[in-house]
């Protein structure tokens, strides 16, 4: 017979901590924030990003500084998930809608669709990456329009690289964000 089975609680708590986690991922590279960054990472992990990176968390976290610190802005959006979880392990596949924006009068725009293949750990009652592989789906590179940006529709504060983004001033607790927070609630 096929189909998806109905998952029992634990199953329930065991997605959405790894829900909790990818998304972290997106909100750690878009802020520069490195040390949560670490910390979603196993020691043990692995990251591959094609010939641009392929090595362990800590030579991952320095590639990241680099590699962000091209672009102006970066947007890593989680369009959906897909997990398999077996006790205190589990894969995922992760879509994801990717925007960079590259600073200066010729500034660019590159989004990407890609998929994380990803395999997590649990341990201590908390997940973390064990590996991931990135696998491009599309890609498109457009001038930047800086026009847009004064649109009336636009006109938001901008988000920003870094604790100068308006969401650590107006999101208290976002600042005091730890990936100890990313654990299974008890069902």
């Amino acid at each position: 017979m096929s189909g998806i089975a109905e998952p029992d609680a634990a199953t329930l708590a065991s997605e959405a901590a790894l829900r909790a986690l990818v998304t972290a991922y997106s909100r750690a590279v878009d802020r520069r924030d490195f040390a949560l960054m670490r910390s979603l990472y196993d020691d043990e992990a692995h990251e591959c990003h094609g010939t641009a990176f392929d090595g362990g968390p800590d030579a991952y976290i320095e590639f990241l500084r680099r590699a962000t610190a091209a672009y102006e802005a970066t947007v890593h959006y989680v369009t959906q998930t897909s997990f398999a979880i077996d006790g205190d392990h589990a894969e995922g596949e992760v879509h994801k809608i990717n925007y960079h924006r590259t600073p200066g009068p010729e500034a660019e725009e590159i989004v990407t669709g890609s998929r994380s293949h990803d395999h997590y750990i649990r341990r201590g009652g908390r997940w973390r990456f064990l590996s991931r592989t990135v696998t491009l789906d599309w890609a498109r590179r457009t001038p930047v329009d800086r026009e847009a940006y004064g649109d009336p529709a636009a006109q938001s504060p901008l988000g920003r690289a870094g604790a100068d983004d308006p969401s650590y001033r107006i999101l208290a607790a976002f600042g005091r964000f730890e990936a100890t927070d990313i654990k299974e609630s008890k069902a």
